[in-house]
C-alpha cells in the first residue's frame, strides 16, 4: 500500500489546477490545507514564512501562478513577482519546516523550435515573458530546496475556471465564425490527471523535473475540432496561422512534452489526450451518448 502523504498544503487553491489538487489530496493526504490568493499572498515572504511555521505542512504543491500570457508582456514585474519571487518564498518556507515541494511549471519554458517532443533534460529557452518567469521560478526553487519536484504541464483545462474547452463551447453557442490557430502543436491536458500524477510523485522521494501532460499531440485547431466532434455541436470552425492571429506574446510553435522522467522513474504514463477530453466532457454532461467513455 502506498504511503500516506501526511499534511499537505496547496497554494493557488482557487485556480484550475489548485482546485483539482485539493480534491485529489483530500483523498490521499492525512490533512489538506487549501490556500487561495486571499488566504496567502505568495509574494509576501513574511506572510508565507508565518503560515508555514504555524501549520507546518509536510508537503506543499505550489500551484499559485501568474498565468496571463499576453498581459505579462506589458507587466513583466508582476509576472516575475508571482512566478519567481513567489516560488522563492514558498521554497524558503518549505525548507525551514522540512516540507517537500512541487513547483508547477509549463511547456512554455521551451522555444518551440524542435520537431520532436521535449524531454525534461533538454535546454530551456522561453519565447515570452510568462515562460521566462516560470523558468525563473524553477531556478529559484531548485537553488533553495533539495526535496523538490518541478512538474511541467501544458494546455490545461478542467472543471474550475476559464479554459480553451469552455471558450470553444461558448463561441459555438453564439453561432459566430470560430478561427483557431492551426500551426501551434502541443498536449491538451486534463487538470485532474495532472493532480493524480502529482499525488503519485508526493508519495515518493524521487525528486527532480517531470513532464505531466496527457499523451499525444495536436494543434489548437485539431483540439477544437475534437471538442465539437465529441459533443456533436455544429460550429463554423476554420484554421488560421499564428501570423494571421497576432497576439502580444509569442507562443512556441511546437511544445509537445515527452514524459521521460515518469517512465524511467517507474511511474505510469498519463493517458491519451482524447481519452481525457472524453471523460471531462462526460463529467460535464456534454458528451454525445455514442462517445461515452468505457470507464469514468
Amino acid at each position: 500500500m502506498a504511503p500516506k502523504i501526511g499534511k499537505a498544503a496547496v497554494t493557488g487553491a482557487g485556480g484550475m489546477l489548485g482546485f483539482e489538487m485539493v480534491k485529489a489530496l483530500e483523498l490521499h493526504a492525512e490533512q489538506t490545507l487549501a490556500w487561495d490568493r486571499a488566504a496567502l499572498d505568495v509574494t509576501d515572504l513574511e506572510a508565507v514564512l508565518a503560515r508555514f511555521r504555524e501549520t507546518r505542512p509536510e508537503a506543499v504543491v505550489h500551484a499559485a501562478a501568474y498565468t496571463k500570457v499576453d498581459q505579462a508582456e506589458a507587466e513583466p514585474d508582476a509576472a516575475f513577482r508571482v512566478n519567481a519571487i513567489g516560488a522563492r518564498n514558498v521554497a524558503l518556507a518549505a525548507a525551514e519546516v522540512g516540507a517537500k515541494m512541487v513547483y508547477v511549471s509549463t511547456d512554455y519554458v521551451f522555444p518551440g523550435t524542435s520537431g520532436t517532443p521535449y524531454c525534461e533534460y533538454e535546454e530551456t529557452s522561453p519565447v515570452n515573458v510568462y515562460g521566462d518567469s516560470k523558468r525563473a521560478g524553477e531556478w529559484m526553487a531548485a537553488g533553495l530546496l533539495e526535496e523538490l519536484f518541478i512538474v511541467r504541464t501544458s494546455w490545461l483545462y478542467g472543471e474550475h475556471g476559464p479554459n480553451f474547452v469552455r471558450t470553444m463551447l461558448k463561441l459555438a453557442e453564439k453561432g459566430e465564425p470560430i478561427r483557431v490557430v492551426g500551426d501551434q502543436i502541443g498536449c491538451p491536458t486534463y487538470a485532474a490527471d495532472v493532480a493524480e500524477t502529482i499525488v503519485r510523485l508526493l508519495r515518493t522521494d524521487k525528486y527532480g523535473t517531470y513532464h505531466a501532460a496527457n499523451s499525444g499531440a495536436c494543434s489548437w485547431y485539431e483540439f477544437a475540432e475534437r471538442i465539437f466532434g465529441l459533443t456533436g455541436i455544429s460550429a463554423d470552425l476554420s484554421a488560421v496561422t499564428s501570423e494571421q492571429f497576432k497576439r502580444p506574446a509569442a507562443r512556441p510553435a511546437y511544445s509537445v512534452l515527452d514524459s521521460m522522467a515518469l517512465r524511467i522513474n517507474g511511474f505510469p504514463p498519463m493517458r491519451a489526450w482524447e481519452d481525457a477530453l472524453k471523460e471531462f466532457l462526460y463529467r460535464q454532461r456534454l458528451l454525445r451518448r455514442e462517445s461515452r467513455p468505457i470507464e469514468c
